[in-house]
């Protein structure tokens, strides 16, 4: 990491500044999130006795707070403009776009379904949806369950990984069971 990509306190403060001063998007580094993301994970790992402590904790604390803050700026300056600088939209903030614009698509496709009487269509993207497979890990024991496909999946112990249909998963999910399963690196 260069001089010049260097994250620390100042720079995300200013940073966030030049965006909430401006109505476009603005320019940022590339690895913006990366270094970010570097900066508080070396700021985590720096143990401290006492009153240093806490100044590093209201540290992290204030860089968290400013990191949403711009997020939530930016992606806002997005979802309200219909001529998007794509060019200044960093690689993270394309995937949440990208997901915004998928969401945009869905809502279409059930709005013209619904208006043009294709009931047989929402049915199969119903039924698509409720046995669409996730990944869940199972925060305690559960018994064999018949799955929305009408699978038998189970039984699972606690830590246990599990791929299951999605409107299974959720009703484990929502009882505290089972937790979904994120891709991380």
């Amino acid at each position: 990491m260069s001089e010049s990509n260097q994250i620390n306190i100042i720079s995300l403060h200013h940073t966030v500044l030049r965006e909430t001063e401006s109505d476009s998007i603005e320019e940022i580094d590339p690895d913006f999130y990366r270094n970010l993301a570097d900066f508080i994970g070396n700021l985590r790992k720096q143990e401290f006795d006492g009153v240093e402590n806490k100044i590093k904790d209201t540290m992290i604390d204030m860089v968290i707070e400013l990191t949403t803050l711009l997020i939530e700026i930016r992606l806002e300056k997005i979802s309200k403009t219909s001529d998007i600088e794509i060019s200044n939209l960093l690689d993270e903030e394309k995937f949440i776009f990208d997901s915004q614009e998928d969401q945009k698509e869905r809502t279409e496709m059930i709005l013209s379904a619904t208006i043009n009487g294709k009931s047989k269509f929402l049915e199969s993207l119903a039924q698509n949806h409720k046995t669409k497979k996730i990944v869940v890990r199972f925060l305690n024991e559960v018994d064999e369950i018949v799955g929305a496909d009408l699978e038998k999946y189970g039984p699972f112990k606690t830590e246990d990984i599990a791929t299951i249909p999605y409107e299974n998963a959720q009703a484990l999910i929502a009882k505290n069971v089972a937790t979904k399963v994120h891709l991380e690196d």
